[in-house]
């Protein structure tokens, strides 16, 4: 992206990309678009296209030119179904520090963009998972549709929410971000909204109308003139049972609690439970105390805290076996059959818990306080 950062930092327009790149800017008028160009992967995001989106952002920031800025994803699939996880796998396996690296660069954009100073638009389209959050719900103009489907679904390969989701989900009404997150459900464009990871339903075929008047006109006008009422949230309506299950620390009581909840809601929580027991028992504890040291940070540069804290985990989860599992079995050999270690959550200790909480020493990640986000990112 060197070419295109450095015509932009020159004030020229960004246009002609080099077709193959995985990630396309452009202006349009006073919008500053990103297109996440790597369609038969569901635009999966990878290291480079973490690192090229932290400086384009950074000097559009900067840029009075531009007045706003668009994130879409190519193709009809989704705006970004999560980060490369094959990427990450094979990293495993060579010992390396490509993922930490990644991750880096990936939280500081994260960190960019909940903080950024004009409005950021994400078309969440689509699949949107992971890493696609990451991009799309830290921003201030989030825009589903009746195509969306997205999520934190990584307990299903022995991992736990990331990108600051455990901070967004902890955020949501009761304890339905507590169930989105143990379970990684895919939800649809209406649960966005009522978790609190969206802003307004605009129907898909008018994306391209809105994405066209934008580049001329302020964007909460733009937006009003095609927005319409989301359907009802399924999960809004499950937030009762879900409330009285899912309250607490201890996931082996939740778990029994779902096993038991009778009247209307016995099926759903039987399932959530069924759902919850196949994912890697030791995601499922970490994810819970994520989510809850997470709640208990306040909101004093929350997402930053979340985010370190997160990368804490994270380089810890590279260390196991169960995120190297996780992966084989669902993208890699893709068996559906993952052998975790431990295999129940009684076998996890308190003590396996706290162990993906030690700090890294020299390896903590350290991202620049609010004040600092207006200095250029040497990535």
């Amino acid at each position: 992206m060197g070419a295109e950062v450095a015509r932009e930092a020159a004030g020229g327009a960004v246009g002609d990309e080099v077709p193959g790149d995985e990630v396309l800017f452009e202006r349009r008028g006073r919008l500053g678009v990103a297109t996440l160009n790597r369609p038969k992967a569901v635009n999966a995001l990878t290291a480079g296209m973490a690192a090229a989106m932290l400086r384009q952002l950074t000097l559009w920031a900067e840029d009075d030119g531009v007045a706003a800025v668009l994130v879409r994803g190519a193709g009809d699939r989704g705006l970004c179904a999560g980060g490369d996880i094959v990427a990450i796998y094979r990293d495993m396996l060579d010992g390396g520090d490509d993922t930490a690296d990644f991750w880096a660069v990936e939280y500081r954009l994260n960190l960019l963009i909940s903080e950024y100073p004009k409005p950021y638009v994400a078309f969440m389209d689509g699949l949107v998972l992971g890493g696609g959050v990451g991009i799309s719900a830290h921003g201030s103009v989030r825009i589903v549709t009746e195509r969306t489907r997205t999520g934190m679904p990584e307990t299903t390969i022995g991992f736990a929410p990331d990108v600051g989701g455990t901070l967004l989900l902890s955020r949501s009404p009761g304890e339905t971000g507590t169930h989105a997150a143990l379970t990684g459900a895919h939800l649809n464009g209406a649960d966005a909204l009522f978790l609190g990871l969206a802003d307004h339903f605009v129907p898909s075929e008018r994306l391209p109308e809105l994405a066209a008047a934008l580049e001329a006109e302020p964007v909460e006008a733009a937006v009003a003139r095609v927005a319409e009422p989301a359907p009802p949230s399924v999960l809004a309506a499950q937030q009762e049972w879900i409330d009285a299950c899912y309250y607490g620390d201890d996931a082996e009581e939740i778990l029994g609690r779902l096993r038991t909840s009778d009247g209307k809601a016995a099926g759903e929580a039987a399932g959530a439970a069924d759902t919850i027991e196949a994912k890697s028992p030791t995601a499922v504890k970490v994810a819970l105390e994520s989510l809850r040291r997470v709640r208990a940070l306040g909101t004093d540069q929350a997402l930053k805290r979340a985010l370190e804290q997160e990368y804490r985990v994270g380089l810890h989860f590279l260390a196991g076996p169960d995120f190297r599992e996780g992966i084989r079995a669902q993208v890699v050999d893709k068996d559906r059959n993952p052998r975790w270690k431990p295999a129940t959550l009684a076998e996890v200790t308190r003590e396996d818990v706290e162990a993906y909480f030690a700090p890294l020493g020299e390896r903590e990640l350290k991202l620049a306080p609010k004040e600092k986000n207006k200095e250029k990112h040497n990535v």
